[in-house]
């Protein structure tokens, strides 16, 4: 069988670590899709009650011919399930199957399973490869990317984890038509934010094209997905673990990875979360006299035609405001106790500072319910 003419390749540059992002439809179907991994005996498909009915057969049929067992492990679904408890169901799968250091983990979901199976991989016997295999629009265009993985703990999210990269992205973008119309929306928000943070183009395409992608046209998400992570590895290629440039890639997670612990995991989808963040982030770069009033607008457009939410919620009855800085001096990019952001300030230019608490209250008190 031959591979799909359509095929789009995304190079991640990292050394002898790179690796490719393969973007097309019906991927899952072609055993060239995992043509030359490593050898192993044994692979482990993570996935979890959702996705696994839809697309394990199918991963497993493609894999069955050049490892000699193929186990799968069906994980509860859900953010709120992205802990200690849930990643030990991976454990206990690799153990009870006795699985060794050559054996292959794939991570076949959105981006908890991407995530928690990545973590596990990096933490089984110190470390064993793994393949992610993104069925979200979410997780096709950013967290399947770059090798972040982790799980969250009640008190922050993603606060405890490694980065440990992937031997390779398979985007099956057929997989976006089983996608409920909210997870679509979800994974838009990550699609909006590499305009602003990098390829003002890109935005104008996102504008003039969110329609398109709002029905599904599969060129137009082909594109969308494959844009989206030239620009994630053009910028993880140059800053792998977040020490300075990569933080770019957090714009709006600030104020939405706040909403998400303040509302309890999975209330919100990540990318709702992210989407009204993005909105907050930019009224913020405003009021730091970065943007205008009407990129603020521009940006709060895009973000609800996308489907997503525009106003914040309410977190506490009494000083909302003080909730929110509370959770977010626990964000990873706090420093000493003072809350960074993502802001723009510029066209398609984004950088990381602080601002002052009174400002930042004025921004949640005007952006939220």
């Amino acid at each position: 069988m031959q591979a799909p003419t359509s095929l789009r390749r995304v190079a991640i540059d990292l050394g002898e670590r790179s690796y490719p992002i393969l973007i097309a439809p019906a991927l899952l179907d072609h055993p060239e899709s995992f043509s030359d991994l490593p050898a192993a005996t044994s692979v482990l498909i993570v996935s979890n009650t959702t996705v696994a009915p839809l697309y394990a057969q199918r991963l497993q049929s493609a894999l069955q011919g050049r490892y000699k067992a193929v186990h799968v492990v069906t994980l509860p679904d859900g953010e709120v399930h992205k802990n200690w408890q849930t990643l030990n169901l991976i454990f206990d799968a690799l153990l009870q199957n006795g699985c060794d250091r050559k054996t292959i983990l794939f991570a076949l979901g959105g981006g908890v399973v991407g995530d928690m199976t990545g973590y596990a991989a990096a933490s089984y016997m110190r470390g064993v490869p793994f393949v992610q295999v993104p069925t979200t629009l979410l997780s096709q265009v950013d967290s399947s990317v770059g090798g972040k993985t982790g799980i969250n703990h009640p008190l922050g999210k993603n606060m405890i984890g490694a980065f440990y990269q992937p031997l390779r992205v398979v985007c099956d973008l057929d997989t976006l038509k089983t996608l409920p119309d909210r997870e679509l929306s979800a994974g838009l928000a990550e699609v909006i934010k590499y305009g602003p943070i990098a390829d003002l183009a890109f935005l104008d395409w996102i504008e003039a094209n969110l329609d398109r992608m709002l029905a599904r046209d599969m060129d137009a998400l082909a594109y969308a997905v494959q844009r989206s992570c030239e620009i994630k590895a053009w910028v993880v290629g140059q800053d792998e673990r977040e020490s300075g440039l990569r933080a770019i890639l957090n714009f709006g997670h600030t104020f939405g990875h706040a909403i998400e612990a303040g509302m309890g995991y999975g209330q919100w989808l990540h990318g709702e979360a992210v989407g009204c963040g993005m909105v907050m982030a930019a009224q913020l770069s405003c009021e730091l006299g970065m943007v205008d009033s009407a990129f603020v607008q521009r940006l709060r457009t895009l973000v609800q035609r996308a489907g997503l939410p525009v106003v914040g919620p309410r977190l506490r009855a009494d000083d909302n405001a003080g909730r929110y800085l509370e959770l977010m001096r626990v964000d990873k990019k706090a420093d000493a106790g003072e809350i960074r952001f993502v802001v723009i300030d510029g066209p398609s230019r984004a950088s990381v500072r602080g601002a002052p608490d009174a400002m930042v209250r004025k921004v949640i008190n005007a952006c939220c319910v």
